[in-house]
């Protein structure tokens, strides 16, 4: 009990410490350090609190989950798992919620790649991660980070929205109004065309690859390489 205990807080100060340093607090505490202190702190408070969570999720394995998913959901989590990954890869590629110091105003593009799918596919990656995880087995420390990386991902966007809308206005609005937040929303919406939605190759295959190797060490129940090698070898 004191371990669950523990890892809750680990994750809620994770949580709490991420969202408020990248909202809130954001501008006042750049005001106090300046840009380049607050990034080394933002980074040494992220990795001590990633840390502490680690340390008080480790020594909890080995408690009866309170549901296992059945097999065939596995196959579909592992699909989720691979739309997670192209979004996670995608997200590097050219996407205007990074911040661009120094940056004059720049012409709303069309949607396309993983943003046609969602504006956030970084965030979206980590909440599709948190939400098969939850899925497929109820441990408590698999719930509590799981729920914890959940409530990051989607108020960290929703927050991030809110940043942009304030730092970039009007073209902000007009990228928000082209796009949305849950996946494939705008597409199903028509906000966003289907055909500009292929991830493309930095995506597609980078995505393809870390999926192959989580899912080969993370996963192997499911990883297609170790099928192939067990199968075909």
């Amino acid at each position: 009990m004191i371990g669950t205990a523990s890892l809750a807080l680990a994750t809620l100060v994770f949580v709490g410490t991420h969202l408020a340093l990248s909202h809130p607090l954001r501008l006042s505490v750049i005001g106090h350090l300046g840009e380049a202190r607050f990034a080394i702190f933002y980074s040494v408070v992220a990795f001590a609190t990633l840390g502490w969570m680690v340390l008080a999720y480790l020594p909890l394995d080995g408690a009866v989950p309170l549901w296992i998913a059945p097999r065939w959901w596995w196959i579909v989590a592992a699909a989720l798992m691979l739309l997670a990954c192209m979004l996670l890869v995608g997200a590097f590629d050219r996407n205007p919620a990074f911040p661009h110091p120094g940056a004059g105003p720049r012409p709303v593009r069309s949607a396309t790649g993983v943003f046609a799918i969602t504006r956030h596919p970084m965030n979206m990656s980590f909440a599709l991660w948190a939400m098969v995880h939850l899925s497929l087995w109820g441990t408590p420390r698999n719930l509590i980070v799981a729920s914890g990386i959940l409530v990051l991902a989607i108020a960290g966007s929703l927050g991030q929205d809110n940043k942009k809308r304030a730092a970039v206005g009007q073209r902000w609005r007009d990228w928000e109004a082209r796009t949305s937040l849950v996946p494939f929303a705008a597409l199903i919406g028509g906000r966003a065309r289907w055909r500009d939605s292929a991830p493309g190759w930095t995506a597609g295959l980078g995505g393809l690859a870390l999926w192959l190797a989580v899912t080969t060490f993370h996963a192997p129940t499911v990883s297609p390489l170790v099928w192939a090698w067990r199968n075909l070898g």
